[in-house]
């Protein structure tokens, strides 16, 4: 843990940078980025154990309650996500006068703003509140979700299976079939591995917002507005639009060559802390290739590892989480602007964990700012401008 250490203390000693880069804004007890090195904790715990050998239920109680949850509290703290999976009615009313172009991030945003009018501990902002919020909210995204995508399509949402574990759940709800073990455990550990992920954008503005001690459902707003950008959770749509627009083995040096002239960014690599490979990279790259083996799909994860090449060939970038999370879900069938609501299904637990350490310690987010603009400009009545 020494290089850890030592490179959060030189972040901690750094001026200030463009983006905030560098600059330490809190302290947290949550994950752990060792970017140097490639490695993520949550609590303590290594990424690869949790994917290895966890669930997004019992991986969402570690990073709520800080540590992971003995039989009887999994038992139960599993009930009350199959409890808290449907949603109002009124709510899937709202998503009927929705025009069906509305994105789904825009419907997501909406509904978790709408729902919050339907919460019983609205106005209550006290710890066990706000984990009450929290199991309703990240219990309901996947509805909200799928709910989403069936209306659009003209077809009516379909009821959660209360037999059926959250990633296999979804896919139930989003195809009316229930998923072969494979496939549901792979989108288990796609979401284990999306869980938390330090002060990413998202998770920052969830905690700028809490910090004025408005109430959760606005910072979980606030977050999934932020996920929205393209330059955060959309990145993995990027890669799967440039898979499609190669389209082919053949086509890729043709495509790497122009890119690389013209110095296009290609999407899925490089990160802002990783120094080295994004480690749920690794997991994602191993279930694409698994899941399109099984479906006698591996085309889209066969141009990926070809790509990848190239990039690394011409430049040392590393490949992080979005590059074959893209090739993975597509391969299971998922629409490619699902792919960002799939990344909040799973970021709300880290968001809500979030929310409540901030609140625990809180102090007004509330950064300065260097003035660049003029200064001492005279008036000018209007009649005299120019």
């Amino acid at each position: 843990m020494s290089d850890v250490t030592a490179t959060t203390n030189a972040k901690s000693s750094s001026g200030t940078g463009k983006g905030l880069e560098g600059i330490v804004a809190a302290q947290t007890a949550i994950s752990l980025i060792d970017g140097l090195n490639g490695r993520l904790f949550y609590r303590g715990l290594d990424i690869h154990d949790l994917a290895s050998h966890s669930t997004f239920e019992e991986t969402t109680a570690l990073l709520w309650y800080g540590r992971l949850p003995n039989r009887k509290q999994f038992e139960r703290f599993r009930q009350k996500f199959v409890d808290n999976r449907m949603i109002p009615n009124d709510i899937v009313s709202i998503m009927l006068t929705l025009p069906p172009k509305t994105s789904a991030m825009g419907v997501l945003r909406t509904c978790v703003s709408a729902v919050a009018t339907y919460d019983p501990d609205t106005g209550d902002n006290s710890l066990d509140a706000n984990v009450n919020k929290s199991i309703r909210l990240t219990a309901s995204f996947p509805t909200f979700i799928a709910a989403w995508h069936r209306i659009r399509n003209g077809l009516w949402p379909i009821s959660p299976n209360p037999d059926l574990g959250h990633a296999a759940n979804f896919l139930y709800m989003l195809t009316g079939e229930v998923p072969n073990e494979h496939i549901a455990r792979a989108l288990d550990i796609a979401l284990i591995l999306h869980a938390d992920h330090g002060l990413n954008a998202s998770t920052f503005a969830a905690r700028i917002t809490s910090s004025t001690l408005s109430n959760l459902h606005s910072a979980i707003v606030s977050a999934i507005g932020t996920l929205k950008g393209s330059l955060h959770g959309g990145a993995n749509e990027q890669v799967m639009r440039m898979l499609l627009e190669i389209g082919s083995m053949e086509r890729i040096d043709q495509y790497m060559r122009g890119a690389f002239a013209s110095k296009k960014k290609i999407p899925g690599f490089g990160h802002r802390v990783y120094k080295a490979d994004d480690p749920r990279a690794f997991w994602l790259q191993k279930l694409s290739k698994q899941v399109g083996e099984e479906a006698g799909k591996t085309r889209w994860f066969e141009m990926s590892e070809v790509i990848r090449k190239a990039v690394q060939e011409h430049r040392a970038l590393p490949v992080n989480v979005d590059f074959y999370s893209a090739s993975l879900y597509y391969t299971m069938g998922i629409p490619t602007d699902l792919f960002t609501p799939i990344f909040a299904i799973s970021r709300v637990a880290g968001w809500t964990a979030h929310v409540y350490e901030q609140y625990s310690d809180n102090r007004l987010i509330r950064p300065e700012s260097e003035y660049v603009g003029p200064m001492d400009v005279p008036y000018q009545p209007i009649d005299e401008r120019p």
